[in-house]
């Protein structure tokens, strides 16, 4: 168990050591040296300001945006939510600028997005440094997968069933795909990148988590690649620029801003092109190749047992028990994103998210994680860990100054506690 949680975190400080399937052509080591060296704003994976600050061993300032504050002042209580950061406290940084606080600039996005919310100032004062170690969600599949077949009989036989053949379906409509993904990582020509944006775009329906693997592949291209005045001003903070892939989220999917749902995201190759010639239009040319390249690596790293040959997997006529064994974390991945829309995963939510998260914060206190954060890049989503038991936590409400900076003003009585929010999915027509 301990090894999974070790397989879905990252520390951009050292050396890539995840294992991996074999036959790939590039390792995770020659995707970080490329990422880092090779790309305009690549120094920042190692050295951005929350890294720094969470190596610091100073106090850390994070923003947190809630609709609830009245609730929060009655109950004494902050509840953690899962999704990214599985079971933390969802924050972005604040640096401390003499009685100021500056906003991340993820944080200055929620800030202006969401002028409903309360600005709450959290500081959080650990007994050592930080190990800068943040969670991959999208190595999350395999984890998936145990705590679903560990707590199945909660489901009855007719809903296992429907889901095992849901999963089924989508992989054997993707299969073609997902066999030319694997052919790419493991350095066989295939389809022209034109060709494999839209056989991408078409598989996401049949297989939801391609549409995270797309958007977190062209988040990672334009934060890494961009030029712009704004992004440059951000980089001299140490900070990536968020906006950037909220603005491609916003562009690609009507409604995105009402419900952010990543398994909607499938812009095919003329619509991509369009998109990026609106963000940026220098980096338009190479976002396919990019996008053909990229994500056959993190798909073959993502999905595939690091035990597997990617050169040997076929998903064509798949059968589940054979690629609950090959490729947990893409069926993983399926399971997870399949059963939220099931009728009475309202009930189920808690059991089976609760046990992921218990696991989560078991991990992060024998790592010394009171703060953990999306891994995928270090690009400012920061979570609050309910349970580790060697830090102080204190909250403030907060306002905003003319500058967008915040200034603290109210201090509440609050604790961040171990009780996982509410959670709804949309209907859908195909629900079980």
């Amino acid at each position: 168990m301990r090894d999974e949680w070790e397989h879905a975190h990252t520390d951009y400080t050292l050396p890539a050591q995840r294992r991996s399937p074999a036959s790939l052509t590039d390792s995770e080591a020659d995707w970080r040296d490329y990422l880092e060296h090779s790309t305009p704003n690549g120094w920042l994976i190692r050295n951005s300001a929350m890294t720094e600050a969470l190596i610091s061993g100073q106090p850390l300032h994070l923003l947190h945006v809630t609709r609830g504050i009245e609730a929060i002042r009655t109950s004494g209580q902050v509840h953690v939510s899962a999704g990214c950061l599985v079971g933390a406290l969802y924050c972005s940084p604040l640096t401390p600028q003499g009685e100021r606080l500056r906003p991340h600039n993820l944080g200055a996005y929620l800030m202006q997005t969401k002028p409903s919310t309360t600005p709450l100032v959290f500081e959080v004062t650990a007994d050592a440094p930080v190990r800068p170690k943040g969670i991959d969600y999208l190595h999350l599949g395999a984890i998936h997968l145990r705590t679903y077949l560990r707590y199945q009989n909660l489901l009855t036989p007719a809903e296992t069933d429907q889901l095992d053949r849901a999963v089924l379906a989508g992989l054997r409509a993707a299969a073609p795909f997902l066999d030319v993904a694997l052919r790419n990582a493991t350095g066989h020509a295939t389809t022209p990148a034109t060709e494999f944006v839209d056989a991408l775009a078409d598989a996401v329906p049949h297989v939801p988590v391609l549409g995270y693997l797309y958007f977190e592949v062209l988040s990672e291209y334009l934060m890494l690649h961009s030029v712009t005045p704004e992004t440059k001003a951000y980089a001299a903070e140490g900070e990536l620029n968020n906006w950037l892939y909220k603005r491609l989220a916003f562009a690609a999917v009507d409604g995105m801003d009402q419900l952010f749902d990543l398994a909607r995201f499938n812009p095919r190759h003329h619509r991509l092109v369009q998109l990026f010639e609106g963000l940026e239009a220098d980096l338009a040319p190479g976002v396919a190749e990019y996008v053909r390249r990229r994500l056959s690596h993190l798909l073959a790293r993502t999905a595939l047992d690091p035990s597997q040959d990617a050169a040997a997997v076929t998903f064509q006529d798949a059968e589940l028990d054979p690629l609950r064994k090959a490729a947990p974390g893409l069926i993983g991945q399926m399971v997870f994103r399949r059963i939220r829309y099931m009728t009475r995963y309202s009930q189920l939510y808690h059991c089976f998210e609760k046990s992921k998260a218990l696991e989560a914060w078991e991990y992060w206190n024998g790592e010394g994680i009171p703060t953990p954060f999306n891994g995928l890049l270090p690009k400012g989503e920061i979570g609050i860990h309910p349970v580790y038991p060697r830090s102080t936590v204190r909250v403030w409400v907060a306002e905003q100054d003319g500058r967008g900076c915040l200034h603290p003003v109210e201090e509440i009585k609050a604790v961040v506690t171990p009780h996982l929010a509410s959670w709804w999915a949309p209907p859908r027509q195909d629900a079980i």
